[in-house]
């Protein structure tokens, strides 16, 4: 279940969000495809900074929802870099909801791993240089 936290991450988020009333579900909450969609975004993020080209997403490899989100969160999506491979790179988002104006609470809503693979212009793949210091 959800996991109630003091502090957000040190690094910088690859991308944060205040979710619309427009991506809510019939249950009231955020619709799980909204927070799939960003984390997407947020991995592939990461994905083109390592990878210094044109990424695709090959495979979700896990995705946990941990709690619902509301309207009422301001959403943030920490991705870093879990391992590169020749031609992919595998991901690892985690996502953090904030509520509450006078009394902020933090929550982990989700994880997720996605695999990426580094593709030319054409869509093909190719290697990924390795990384530079």
């Amino acid at each position: 279940m959800s996991q109630n936290i003091e502090h957000l991450p040190e690094e910088q988020p690859a991308l944060r969000m205040l979710p619309m009333p427009r991506d809510i579900n019939a249950a009231g909450d955020i619709f799980g495809g909204w927070v799939m969609s960003q984390v997407d975004v947020a991995g592939s993020i990461a994905a083109m900074r390592r990878t210094r080209c044109r990424v695709v997403t090959v495979a979700v490899n896990s995705f946990v929802f941990l709690q619902p989100i509301t309207t009422q969160y301001l959403v943030s999506f920490y991705s870093r870099v879990a391992r590169v491979g020749t031609t992919s790179i595998t991901v690892d988002v985690d996502v953090y909801a904030e509520t509450g104006y006078d009394n902020v609470k933090i929550l982990k809503v989700a994880s997720a791993q996605l695999t990426y693979v580094a593709v030319n212009e054409d869509g093909s793949k190719r290697l990924i240089a390795p990384e530079q210091s």
